[in-house]
């Protein structure tokens, strides 16, 4: 079986095994595990920010950041594809008591014009904006490499009406290989980020959120208001430690996604633009069939994968394809859809 459906679906290799079993612990609701401060310590100084703090998920690391930077009624301003939007269960509404103004961005990152004009000030009748969010790779619009430029843009428009930005950087790692620059260079023009450390870079568990000394604080008593306190968890800290070594392995899986991606493109039904990191959207209304239907016949073949539109799939290369992976996967779809 070759899965394509996420690069969540990697297992941990032997180095984070023995990381897990032999890592120094402590109860870090305390404070107090030392594999986990030095996991906060390391990212923080990679992504080039006062601190950090280890979540279970990247999910409870957003809804976090979104609670920390507002008051509940504000509204926040987000691209309609992202993943706060369409993948977190309305948790902004749930958690914070939160609106969404949301955008159909370029790129999924809207102009510093439209951010302007999306900020609404806080009089009698309206209670404001409170956080623009950004996203960086974007997931649904295709694993797109967010530029700097168009970051920094959108969050310094945002910042000037004083609007906080958090940027969700899941594939952060990604978005800096593709465009080869530094990660702390991405997330420079923003208040807070979060990236995971359980995707591309293949820790069991875990993601970041970092920002400013003072951010973080309230983010670790909103962490804990949220079920995110964990105790030693060092044992998959220690994996994460690990996994921050893998980022040079990136670069692989984006060469396997273009491999990937040119070799379904010369399937008759599939239509499939180059991708820009490591996911591979294929547009397969050419064959006549729906996505899912696409994916079951895919699945009788051992291949994996998501239906992610009404006319498209997605695939997802990690750590766990190899290039001989790529070739049996196209041969086995070539065969499907002769």
């Amino acid at each position: 079986m070759i899965d394509f459906r996420s690069d969540t679906v990697t297992t941990p290799d032997e180095a984070m095994r023995e990381a897990a079993a032999t890592a120094a612990v402590g109860d870090d609701v305390y404070g107090e595990d030392p594999t986990v401060n030095e996991l906060e310590a390391r990212v923080a100084d990679r992504l080039g920010t006062e601190a950090a703090l280890y979540f279970p998920t990247g999910t409870m690391a957003n809804q976090t950041a979104a609670h920390v930077h507002t008051e509940p009624g504000q509204e926040v301003i987000a691209d309609r594809e992202s993943h706060v939007v369409k993948y977190e269960l309305g948790g902004l509404a749930q958690h914070s008591g939160l609106q969404l103004r949301t955008l159909d961005a370029d790129r999924g990152v809207p102009s510093p014009s439209r951010v302007d004009a999306a900020i609404v000030d806080e009089d009698l009748h309206r209670p404001g904006t409170g956080l623009c969010c950004l996203e960086n790779t974007h997931n649904a619009r295709g694993g797109l490499a967010i530029e700097p430029g168009a970051i920094a843009a959108a969050a310094t428009a945002a910042r000037e009406r004083g609007v906080s930005v958090h940027l969700d950087g899941a594939r952060l790692f990604n978005a800096a290989t593709a465009l080869d620059v530094s990660v702390a260079e991405l997330a420079a023009p923003v208040d807070s980020v979060m990236v995971s450390l359980s995707k591309g870079l293949g820790a069991p568990v875990g993601s970041m959120l970092a920002g400013s000394d003072e951010f973080v604080e309230r983010a670790r008593r909103t962490r804990k208001l949220f079920g995110g306190g964990m105790r030693q968890a060092g044992i998959v800290a220690g994996p994460a430690l690990e996994a921050l070594e893998n980022v040079a392995d990136l670069e692989r899986d984006h060469e396997n996604a273009r491999l990937l991606a040119a070799g379904l493109d010369d399937i008759d039904g599939f239509d499939v633009r180059e991708p820009e990191t490591n996911i591979v959207i294929a547009d397969v209304s050419g064959t006549g069939e729906a996505p899912s239907t696409v994916v079951d016949r895919l699945g009788e073949r051992d291949v994996l994968a998501s239906p992610f539109g009404p006319t498209t799939v997605r695939f997802c290369t990690h750590r766990d394809v190899s290039r001989g992976d790529i070739e049996r996967t196209l041969e086995r779809i070539g065969d499907e859809f002769a």
